[in-house]
């Protein structure tokens, strides 16, 4: 293929260059097969895009090189790429994201190198309400995956205890991350008090194992519990995104049998998945993260436990 090409996708034309361009030298993975698995993970990650304020992770000469976020969508964007303005209280301005709904949107993103993609827990039309509450399991060493999937029950039998229906996903780095979807009325200081109270509780009950400070210096042998990412200025990484990790490992949904295995087994390893084993996930279980679009849950109130 040429260093610039462009394809047409749905009568929008989209640029690409530097297909050839290594971006994961251990898989020797390029820039044309980071686009290639946006475009086969399309259908299933897309929904999940829609209508969110996206962060950028740019890694322009690939993982081993200097990366850049990039919150303002960038202004060389094709007229078709929405974009939806969100006043951003820390910066004191009004910040335009992109906004990607639609493949044409996808692919031009990935062709800037957006190897990780990055989304606000609210839509951007109500950017002041979180639609789904999130921890974040963090292992300090010598803790591992292991260790996630045990505090990832402990968290799913807490919900379930509170008749609620959490899913897990792996980071596509070292942790996990335990979602609740809400799609109900509820302010980022609802679902931070409440995530941080949660995490406090479970940290009481396995102190050994838990910890919800976020001070490293605690974390060594233990699993923090990441409640600060309900906060309408962080973002979290989209599940199906592609991680800048040696491999192209992706953030890939699973099921709680699954992490009960990995703490039964004490295989931790089965928890990676590549791109390509991404996708067969999702042909062979269809979108396990679909629930987390529609399923209507109220955050129960602080209290008794």
């Amino acid at each position: 293929m040429p260093l610039k090409t462009s394809i047409n996708i749905n009568g929008k034309k989209v640029a690409l260059s530097n297909l050839h361009k290594v971006f994961y030298q251990e898989k020797q993975f390029t820039k044309e097969q980071v686009i290639d698995y946006y475009i086969r993970m399309a259908p299933a990650l897309l929904p999940h895009l829609a209508n969110r304020p996206l962060t950028l992770k740019r890694y322009p000469n690939g993982v081993a090189e200097p990366f850049f976020y990039q919150k303002n969508c960038p202004a060389s964007r094709p007229a078709w790429v929405n974009t939806a303005p969100i006043w951003s209280e820390s910066n004191k301005k009004t910040i335009d994201f992109c906004l990607v709904n639609d493949l044409a949107s996808l692919v031009w993103a990935a062709n800037l190198a957006s190897l990780e993609l990055h989304t606000s827990l609210s839509l951007a039309d109500d950017p002041d309400t979180p639609t789904m509450l999130v921890f974040d399991l963090d292992p300090g060493l010598p803790a591992g995956i292991r260790e996630c999937a045990q505090v990832s029950l402990l968290l799913l039998e807490y919900f379930e205890s509170k008749k609620l229906i959490p899913f897990i996903k792996t980071s596509g780095s070292k942790g996990l991350q335990v979602y609740v979807p809400l799609n109900t009325p509820v302010s980022y200081d609802q679902t931070k008090e409440f995530a941080k109270h949660v995490a406090q509780y479970l940290e009481q009950q396995q102190p050994q194992l838990i910890v919800a400070n976020m001070r490293k210096a605690l974390r060594q042998g233990k699993v923090l519990i990441d409640w600060s990412q309900n906060d309408s200025h962080k973002t979290t990484v989209c599940v199906y995104s592609l991680r800048a990790k040696n491999t192209p490992a992706v953030s890939a949904p699973v099921t709680w049998n699954e992490i009960k295995a990995v703490v039964q087994n004490n295989n931790g390893r089965c928890l990676h998945f590549t791109a390509e084993q991404a996708l067969d996930r999702v042909n062979q279980h269809g979108d396990l993260f679909a629930p987390l679009l529609t399923l209507q849950q109220k955050l129960p109130s602080l209290g008794n436990h």
